[in-house]
């Protein structure tokens, strides 16, 4: 009897030892006797973002992990404020998370510029290698993991072509201090250069310069590209109304701008970026570091186009348009 109590004692401990284990940050262990403290940071609020932290949820829920059970989110947006997103990165830090979301480049820029030890995941970060934020796409060899947006601009201008074959010039429009903005503009260019496409930049450092850097060159433009950029999306309406009062079709990055008067969009679905990053942290959580977690993008493309804005321009879609891509 006395031998058989000590078996149930030593094996009731070890169940007990092996419930507190939850994840690992830093090579230790993080007890479950507390929830699991993930923080959220997001650089402003736009439907590609917000579909994309939705997704992060969603996809923690789907693995076991939700909000208000086993762990804690966090939610904080910078709208817009670069010095607020570092005041929340900082704070994060400051209350010692157990995982951080960045979503965006400016708020993965902004947690990183604040811990080399917390673990962390990006989503929405065109390239995390131009933003400093890792070493290499196969290892960040940094605190660093997730999923990039990088959408083929090569596609997204055959797109464009396929519906609007004569344009000479292409506007774009983006923000000077984003690091995934620069990227795409200077690979458009590449790009453009191929199919004998001017590329003509506009542009700006906060969203109260759209109006009068966009207007003044729209009437020099035959369409205009929208890259996925913070600024210039949170602008999308007033963007959509310049280029159709203008008769200008927009080539988008983010499909959120055909709603609001843009002419089509060969991108990403950001509801699943998010859930693919989730499943990045996941991983995180069960016991991998960062770097041990290669960055990735997603291989699914769609395409939306406006048939609206479509016949105000006199554009007719082709009907082998989806067999095309």
């Amino acid at each position: 009897m006395v031998g058989k109590k000590k078996i149930a004692m030593l094996l009731a401990g070890l169940l007990g030892v092996s419930s507190f284990v939850a994840c690992q940050k830093n090579g230790e262990a993080i007890k479950d006797n507390k929830k699991v403290e993930i923080g959220i940071t997001q650089i402003v609020q736009h439907p590609a973002l917000d579909l994309a932290r939705e997704g992060f949820i969603e996809g923690l829920r789907e693995k076991g992990y939700e909000d208000g059970k086993n762990i804690t989110i966090d939610y904080q947006n910078a709208q817009g404020d670069a010095a607020t997103s570092q005041t929340i990165a900082q704070k994060f830090v400051s209350e010692d998370k157990d995982m951080i979301l960045a979503i965006a480049t400016p708020s993965a820029q902004a947690v990183y510029n604040a811990t080399k030890e917390i673990p962390s995941v990006f989503t929405a970060v065109t390239d995390p290698v131009a933003a400093g934020i890792a070493e290499s796409w196969e290892s960040s060899g940094t605190n660093f993991t997730g999923v990039s947006d990088m959408v083929p601009i090569d596609k997204q201008l055959q797109l464009l072509l396929k519906l609007v074959p004569e344009v000479k010039t292409l506007g774009v429009i983006f923000n000077t201090s984003e690091a995934n903005s620069i990227v795409q503009v200077e690979t458009l260019k590449e790009e453009a250069i191929k199919l004998n496409i001017e590329v003509k930049e506009i542009g700006v450092t906060n969203v109260n310069e759209i109006n009068q850097n966009l207007t003044a060159v729209i009437k020099s433009i035959d369409a205009l590209y929208t890259p996925t950029d913070n600024t210039v999306a949170s602008a999308f309406d007033l963007i959509g109304k310049i280029a159709v009062e203008n008769n200008v079709p927009i080539l988008g990055a983010e499909e959120a701008v055909v709603d609001v008067g843009g002419l089509c969009s060969i991108g990403i679905d950001y509801f699943k970026l998010g859930k693919e990053t989730a499943f990045k942290a996941v991983e995180i959580l069960e016991g991998k570091k960062p770097a041990e977690i290669k960055i990735s993008t997603l291989d699914d493309m769609s395409i939306k186009i406006n048939r609206e804005i479509a016949a105000k321009l006199g554009i007719k879609i082709p009907e082998n348009i989806n067999w095309y891509y």
